[in-house]
C-alpha cells in the first residue's frame, strides 16, 4: 500500500492537531490494549505495574507516540525509516506481528481504570 500526497497531507495535518496530547493518547491507547487484549501483557511482564495509567504504561505510551512522530516525519519512506524499530520488535523483543493490529485497533470509549 502506498499513500497518495493527499493521504500524507491528511496524516500530517491530523498529527499537528494531536501532537500536544501525544503522551496522553499513547498512555490511553496502551492502557486499552492491555485490558482489551490481555495476551499482550506477556511482552511487558518485567513491569511491576501493568494497570491502566501506571508509570510504566505512561512511559511506554509516550515511547510509542514518539514512534508515531517518527513515522510522520519519515512518511515519504516508511519502510526504510522504520526498519530499525521493526527489527527491534521482531528480533529483540520477539513481538508476534499479529499483535500490532491490536495496538491500532483498540476500541474507542472511556479509558479503562484499574482493570487488569
Amino acid at each position: 500500500m502506498s499513500l497518495t500526497a493527499q493521504d500524507k497531507g491528511t496524516v500530517k495535518a491530523f498529527w499537528a492537531k494531536v501532537v500536544n496530547k501525544a503522551e496522553d493518547i499513547g498512555a490511553d491507547a496502551l492502557s486499552r490494549m492491555l485490558v482489551v487484549y490481555p495476551q499482550t501483557k506477556t511482552y511487558f511482564a518485567h513491569w511491576k505495574d501493568l494497570n491502566p495509567g501506571s508509570a510504566p504504561v505512561k512511559k511506554h505510551g509516550a515511547t510509542v507516540m514518539g514512534g508515531v512522530a517518527d513515522a510522520v516525519a519519515k512518511i515519504d519512506d516508511l519502510t526504510t525509516g522504520l526498519l530499525n524499530l521493526s527489527e527491534l520488535h521482531a528480533f529483540t523483543f520477539r513481538v508476534d506481528p499479529a499483535n500490532f493490529k491490536h495496538a491500532g485497533g483498540v476500541p474507542n470509549g472511556p479509558a479503562p481504570t484499574g482493570r487488569t
